[in-house]
């Protein structure tokens, strides 16, 4: 198998390969162009950020300054809002659901590496897809992890690491996050 296939079949890979550093290589240069793009210009920063990203519902909107690994693996539904400095490290799909936003400083990512430093050396990754479902407020400097599912209508709070799957309804904070409280979800048919 080649390092791409080995990282697409979820195995450990080479993150040096010359195939998987051209995934970056490209993200990199879109995402250079998407932040050089001035924020009044909503039409060529649009067209930017959906040849950068696999999919993006209507109102998707990525604040400078924006990075991430591959950004095919990057799909986010409508009325989305990435603040600044968000970084998605996305050699494994990131999904993102309807209505979410993500606070300032974030790290999502789906790149691990192994404990031990012979592996390390041998520069080994293993990636794991994130999934984000809708609803979801991310606060400030927050990390998710690789293999995380936050569910729908989810606080995370500010500075929080998330190791672990988090459940639908809740606000979780804390290092690692943990479920705070319980809320509701106070949708309706009516509502936009």
């Amino acid at each position: 198998m080649t390092e791409l296939e080995k990282l697409n079949a979820g195995l450990e890979y080479d993150f040096w390969d010359a195939e998987v550093d051209g995934l970056k290589i490209h993200a990199l240069e879109w995402c250079q162009k998407l932040n050089a793009i001035p924020m009044h210009n909503t039409e060529e920063r649009t067209a930017a950020l959906r040849a950068l990203f696999g999919s993006a519902g209507e109102n998707a909107i990525v604040l400078p300054v924006f990075n991430c690994d591959n950004g095919r693996n990057i799909h986010v539904g409508k009325n989305f809002l990435a603040n600044y400095n968000v970084t998605i490290l996305d050699i494994a799909p990131v999904r993102i659901g309807d209505y979410v936003m993500i606070g300032p400083g974030t790290l999502i990512t789906t790149v691990n590496h192994p404990l031990s430093p012979l592996g390390r050396r041998r520069h080994l990754g293993i990636a794991k897809p994130v999934s984000i479902g809708s609803d979801v407020w991310i606060g400030g400097r927050v990390t998710i992890l690789p293999g995380v599912t936050i569910g729908n209508n989810v606080v995370v709070a500010a500075g929080a690491v998330v190791t672990k799957d988090i459940p639908d309804d809740c606000v979780v904070g804390g290092v690692p996050a943990k479920v705070i409280r319980k809320i509701e979800n106070d949708l309706t048919e009516k509502v936009i």
